[in-house]
């Protein structure tokens, strides 16, 4: 795993088979945000601030697990992708965590952490309650 150009971790996206890094595909992650470069002749860049990533998912296909690569899928807030894909990288399970931890510290440092309400019940509203 590479670390250049300010970014924490630089991983490629690689081919299924042995799992060279024949494509024009790039991940770039740093403690603010994540980065996705691809194409050759037409260059898109998509960009995701790490707080906006609310959960992370890996999965391994037998093939990938063979080759040592895994899929990342990052669900996240963000308006353009509700779902950014890192396929097919390596060190998977280390950036996996990595994003996790990151995107955690960020939604922290923003202050834009959200809590689930998990089997409060049914409480109602407090205005209606007559305390006499």
């Amino acid at each position: 795993m590479k670390q250049t150009e300010g970014y924490d971790h630089v991983e490629r996206k690689r081919l299924l088979f042995l799992g060279l890094p024949w494509t024009f595909t790039v991940y770039r992650m740093k403690e603010d945000m994540l980065n996705v470069k691809s194409g050759f002749f037409k260059l898109v860049q998509d960009d995701c601030y790490m707080y906006k990533i609310v959960d992370v998912k890996l999965t391994q296909t037998f093939m990938e697990r063979i080759c040592g690569l895994g899929t990342i899928t990052c669900y996240t807030g963000d308006t353009t992708d509700k779902e950014l894909v890192l396929k097919h990288i390596k060190n998977s399970e280390e950036i996996k965590n990595y994003l996790l931890k990151t995107s955690e510290e960020a939604r922290i440092k923003r202050r834009t952490v959200n809590m689930l309400d998990i089997g409060s019940g049914d409480v109602g509203d407090v205005d209606d309650i007559d305390l006499q």
